[in-house]
């Protein structure tokens, strides 16, 4: 009799796994809505802003395409990987070929392609935190071990040197490396990411890259691509990217993992016995996301920047929170731990957890946030600026009230 699953029938890895908590609480906030709750919520991680138009026409114009209505190679179809490569010179300043790129259904699917791909059991996965929470779940379905090497506020929320060195085992195969971060927006600069790229390189350690919010980067911040700044990796590295962050596509699912060919093959191999080709619909869309002007990613970023701004500024006029300053993503990272076990709301409840606060707010200030419990950092919230500016005036404004409401 199998020993792999538990008396309810179900692998005992798949009840290991704990549920996506900024999905659940999006959820939540979308069926207080529904039930006629005025809340706002600061909880997902997607642009506010449609697809631009000249990617739905795309769309439109290939649902009549007959040669769309059937199946397609399962690593994407051969225009949309040579998009991809030409990008990612563009973008990256890494020069591969069509033969590196398989197009996937999201960057989370292209995640899990790769993690699948490089990992045997028990292999360890180095992932700084705070992390977004699908990097050590995703370890997990594969039968990894995800290892977490703890930033701080006062560090900017950068993994060093010597911390990677510290969590550095014999098993160690992989480090999970993410500029700019979700949840903290923190950037690495150019010499921080050579020099951890160089470390990787010389302790033979693969390098995961996720770098789907490279041109969301706020200031005089520039996105740098590990790959690119690391020849010390050669090909031990995976890039993975897609098209939801910076071209509002979320809910087209087109991601795409990029890696040396026989990685690639490899992954392609597997994903033909899994999901098979991405919907043809959308890989037409991401092509013209690609290939088309790139006017709509500027003013993205632009408006982006302007809400960033403002949220900071309203975070900053309530005494009891500090926030290290977020240079790329849509997200801040507010440290609330001093309003935890303090009196709030019109029951005088006292919070013992970012769980509870995140609550609490929910269902009395009826605005939605995400704990940082999710994130591996009890203590702070995540407050996307994701979100229409009159919402996000409204909803900060209902988040200060509140807060500054706390007595002992």
């Amino acid at each position: 009799m199998s020993t792999n699953l538990t008396p309810d029938g179900l692998a005992k890895k798949l009840q290991a796994l704990s549920p996506s908590a900024t999905l659940a609480i999006d959820e939540k906030a979308k069926a207080l809505i529904e039930a006629g709750e005025p809340i706002i919520s600061f909880g997902a991680g997607q642009p506010d802003f449609p697809t631009p138009s000249h990617i739905v026409s795309a769309a439109v114009e290939a649902c009549g395409d007959p040669k769309n209505h059937g199946y397609s190679p399962s690593g994407g179809l051969a225009v949309l990987r040579e998009a991809v490569a030409i990008k990612t010179f563009r973008d990256a300043k890494l020069e591969i070929g069509p033969k590196q790129v398989l197009i996937s259904n999201g960057v989370k699917h292209a995640i899990t392609n790769a993690l699948t791909t490089i990992l045997d059991p028990g292999d360890e996965v180095l992932i700084p935190s705070p992390y977004w929470v699908t990097y050590p779940e995703a370890v997990k379905l594969v039968d990894g071990v995800p290892v977490e090497v703890k930033t701080t506020q006062e560090s900017g929320f950068k993994v060093t040197i010597e911390q990677l060195e510290a969590a550095l085992t014999a098993k160690t195969k992989l480090l999970v490396f993410v500029s700019p971060s979700n949840p903290t927006g923190a950037v690495y600069n150019g010499e921080e990411i050579r020099e951890i790229g160089r470390w990787a390189g010389e302790k033979g350690i693969w390098v995961l890259s996720d770098e789907i919010y490279e041109h969301l980067v706020y200031g005089d911040n520039t996105h740098h691509s590990i790959v690119s700044l690391a020849p010390e990796l050669e090909d031990r590295w995976i890039l993975v990217n897609g098209v939801s962050k910076s071209y509002a596509m979320t809910g087209w699912r087109v991601g795409w993992m990029v890696s040396s060919e026989p990685v690639i093959s490899a992954a392609t191999d597997m994903q033909s016995h899994t999901t098979s080709n991405v919907s043809n619909i959308s890989q037409r869309a991401a092509i013209a996301a690609l290939t088309g002007h790139q006017h709509a990613v500027g003013e993205m970023r632009a408006a982006f920047d302007t809400r960033r701004k403002l949220m900071l500024a309203i975070l900053k006029d309530i005494p009891q929170v500090t926030c290290v300053e977020p240079f790329g993503a849509f997200y801040t990272f507010p440290n609330v731990e001093s309003l935890l076990g303090r009196q709030l709301g019109q029951h005088k409840v006292r919070p013992k957890s970012t769980l509870e606060l995140a609550d609490l707010l929910l269902e009395e200030a009826k605005v939605a946030v995400v704990p940082g419990e999710a994130f591996s950092a009890p203590g702070y919230l995540r407050l996307s600026y994701a979100l229409a500016d009159e919402d996000l005036y409204e909803g900060m404004s209902r988040l200060k009230e509140f807060l500054l409401a706390a007595t002992d």
